[in-house]
């Protein structure tokens, strides 16, 4: 038995390829009772807590450690052998070339799950992960790009030179895409400060409609005409922009005008009676009501309201509703609204030379 263990085979004994095969063998056993035993206990454990995070941190082991955990085990199972120089390098590339992987792949994922974590709390989470996509993919981009730099600098090559390239040629690239930068650092500017939202309704000089869509370099705004205009994210960020959505009331601003034959007492109800019309319709609050001045040919009343909703036609359903009422009141109390009008006095001819010709006798 001894001398068959001796035998050697590929430069190698035996009982090296046996140690090889045991520990690949042991390690595979093991991994596998702590994904069938230990694993699936704690999945029914994270499925009664809150958190997400316990379901996050077993997903990242079933599809990074584990995998890791069985090449590792091949690796250093055929680490202890005999083997010429060259597949000894090109195995430890390739263990290097895999760990770095699922390493960036534990990083990206978790810096993923932690933006989503930090939208989920938020409201419009679904709007605002479509919005987080395009900062995720740079992000991910910027990692991915760190950790092959780091792979190079492992496998024992001068990454300074690298660096330095890279560094020349980012120069170079910004210069030539100065409008596409401009873009995605208001991208950025969009996403942490939120001016607007996927759904907000907004102005934006004379354009106004519903946010339809946040990309790295451009927003789309759906029309109130229908069209989709399409908007540099850097013209927006640089622009006054109305947001509507966050409109926790409207003020309503409106004046009535009654003719100078008015009756005094008439005209001292007149705010009253707007007051109690406003006061009677739902999610209004009424601010004020006066007679507010004298005009050309009208007696002038200002009235201030409030409708406690941001919603364009609810607003105006509210607005249309006071104004029938006012109309029906003033009706029934017989009060003429004025309108421009302007009273000429003109003289008899005779009589007016009669008066000149008596003037001259006396």
């Amino acid at each position: 038995m001894r001398n068959i263990m001796n035998q050697i085979f590929w430069d190698n004994e035996i009982y090296q390829w046996a140690i090889a095969i045991g520990i690949i063998a042991i390690t595979f056993i093991a991994v596998k009772i702590c994904k069938l035993v230990i694993l699936k206990r704690i999945k029914i454990w994270t499925k009664k807590t809150k958190t997400t995070w316990d379901d996050f941190v077993v997903s990242l082991i079933e599809r990074a450690i584990i995998p890791l955990l069985y090449i590792s085990s091949i690796y250093f199972a055929v680490s202890t052998l005999k083997l010429p120089q060259k597949l000894v390098t090109t195995l430890h590339v390739a263990y290097l070339v895999c760990v770095t992987f699922f390493v960036l792949r534990i990083i990206s994922n978790a810096f993923k799950k932690f933006i989503y974590s930090f939208i989920e709390r938020e409201e419009d989470a679904e709007q605002k992960e479509k919005q987080a996509g395009g900062l995720i993919a740079i992000c991910n981009f910027v990692i991915w790009i760190l950790g092959c730099i780091f792979l190079v600098d492992n496998l024992g090559y001068n990454v300074t030179t690298l660096i330095a390239g890279l560094g020349v040629g980012g120069i170079a690239i910004a210069l030539a895409a100065q409008a596409v930068l401009a873009d995605l650092f208001s991208y950025f500017v969009i996403f942490f400060d939120k001016p607007f939202q996927i759904g907000d309704f907004v102005v934006v000089d004379d354009k106004s409609g519903n946010i339809e869509y946040i990309g790295i370099k451009t927003t789309r705004i759906k029309t109130l005409n229908g069209e989709q205009l399409i908007c540099a994210n850097k013209d927006l960020t640089d622009s006054r922009i109305h947001n509507y959505k966050r409109m926790e009331k409207r003020r309503i601003v409106f004046p009535l005008r009654v003719v100078y034959q008015t009756d005094h007492k008439v005209l001292a109800e007149i705010p009253e009676l707007v007051k109690d019309i406003i006061e009677n319709q739902r999610d209004v609050t009424f601010d004020r009501g006066h007679f507010s001045g004298y005009g050309d040919y009208s007696l002038n009343f200002e009235f201030v309201f409030y409708v406690l909703s941001s919603d364009y036609g609810v607003y105006m359903d509210k607005q249309q509703a006071i104004f029938l009422e006012i109309h029906a009141a003033f009706k029934e109390r017989e009060i003429t609204f004025a309108i421009p009008t302007r009273n000429v006095f003109m003289q008899n001819q005779e009589n007016q030379k009669n008066e000149v010709e008596m003037s001259l006798n006396n």
